[in-house]
């Protein structure tokens, strides 16, 4: 079966904006690494909309630097799956996933490979919820910005993580990756 991971960027008073993050080319290879790590990304579809206007080709020259172009091949390249019920269709290497997100979260996950990766807000409380993410991982900014959405705002119960790795990027942003305790235990 293969890992559904989650990974997101966080400032340190908890805003999930990517607006409020500052790009950095060592955060974007980490990135690319991440999603290196994935036979698809599953989105809901405010990020994959997101992510479709900033990295689906061509990008207009100057449009972003030369160092992020690693990480745009790489989501581009990428088999997607978007959850929505608004969408009618998708491009983009996409395909639209209706119905029960549970079930069809499950049958994504028995196929064989090396992982699928969920990005966004929405999309992974609704997961975590269903206790369908097998690690969680929290790229902490250094930086407050007083405002702005919060992850997993809503949850209906604890879930209690524990820590597997840390790394410190020369930002001062620390990436912080859990799994949940459940899955420790197998």
């Amino acid at each position: 079966m293969r890992p559904l991971r989650y990974s997101i960027n966080v400032t340190l008073d908890g805003c999930c904006d990517h607006r409020a993050m500052v790009p950095d080319e060592e955060l974007h290879r980490h990135a690319t690494g991440i999603l290196a790590r994935a036979d698809a990304l599953l989105f809901g579809r405010v990020t994959y909309e997101m992510m479709e206007a900033a990295f689906r080709p061509p990008a207009p020259t100057g449009a972003r630097p030369d160092w992020m172009e690693p990480f745009a091949r790489t989501i581009d390249a990428a088999k997607k799956y978007v959850v929505s019920s608004t969408l009618k269709r998708v491009d983009w290497n996409a395909e639209l996933v209706r119905g029960d997100l549970g079930a069809a979260v499950q049958q994504l996950k028995q196929e064989p490979g090396r992982g699928l990766y969920v990005g966004g807000v929405k999309l992974p409380l609704a997961l975590a919820e269903l206790g369908l993410i097998d690690e969680y991982e929290f790229v902490v900014q250094p930086r407050l910005v007083g405002r702005g959405p919060t992850l997993f705002a809503g949850l209906s119960k604890r879930l209690d993580l524990e820590l597997v790795s840390r790394r410190e990027f020369g930002s001062g942003a620390v990436a912080m990756r859990y799994e949940p305790r459940s899955l420790n235990r197998r």
